[in-house]
């Protein structure tokens, strides 16, 4: 286990991390399945996209920086069973950041008051759903009660953000799906027993990229 690892990670680290060059697509593509069509070094985000906002969010608990994912209930329209961000479609009216906290807010019950936004991570394109995700860091001060709506949220998953940096939980698998043409390579991280895989392990890369760059200088 590296030092990189062992250390636990602040909000300092985070915001040093923040504020280094985005990565963007080199990172996004470390977690993306395999083949993924029309992805190159010239890719940009279509201009008709549907669009919306997502939000890492980051809080103490146990004296360690801990992060939100949710696993999404089964009667949810997409996505069913899947581990995800607080987050959702941009509403008429609203920038991107304030669709993620009122996402965030309707999912889990945490109020934009006290919700500190930090930095932005490069917009991710799904193409299947043609989609563009802008996904947002923010922070609370204070450990956080989450009041999970029943209808799209069946889990909370609460995260050391230093488990992003373990090695030891990207994994690589071949998956078969109707869908798919043939078995499909797909990483993902496996945390706590859950399979955090596609836009979701995509948008996490970023961090991961921009945290391990800062540690390692």
């Amino acid at each position: 286990m590296s030092e990189s690892f062992d250390a636990e990670l602040t909000l300092g680290d985070v915001r040093r991390a923040l504020a280094r060059p985005r990565p963007g697509l080199d990172a996004h593509l470390k977690m993306a399945p395999e083949p993924r069509p029309g992805w190159g070094p010239d890719f940009s985000l279509p201009p008709d996209c549907r669009e919306g906002g997502v939000l890492i969010l980051l809080y103490p608990r146990a004296d360690r920086l801990h992060f939100v994912l949710t696993r999404r209930t089964e009667t949810v329209r997409s996505h069913k069973g899947q581990i995800s961000l607080p987050g959702g479609k941009r509403e008429e009216g609203e920038s991107l950041v304030e669709t993620a906290l009122r996402e965030t807010c309707e999912e889990l019950g945490v109020p934009p008051d006290g919700t500190e936004v930090i930095g932005r991570l490069s917009a991710l394109y799904t193409p299947p759903s043609n989609y563009c995700i802008h996904p947002f860091v923010a922070h609370r001060p204070v450990t956080t009660t989450f009041h999970p709506d029943p209808i799209e949220v069946a889990e909370v998953l609460e995260v050391p953000l230093t488990t992003l940096l373990d090695p030891a939980i990207r994994k690589v698998e071949l998956w078969s799906a109707p869908r798919f043409d043939s078995p499909r390579r797909v990483p993902f991280f496996n945390v706590n027993g859950q399979v955090v895989w596609g836009a979701t392990a995509m948008i996490l890369s970023e961090l991961v990229t921009l945290l391990e760059n800062e540690r390692g200088e």
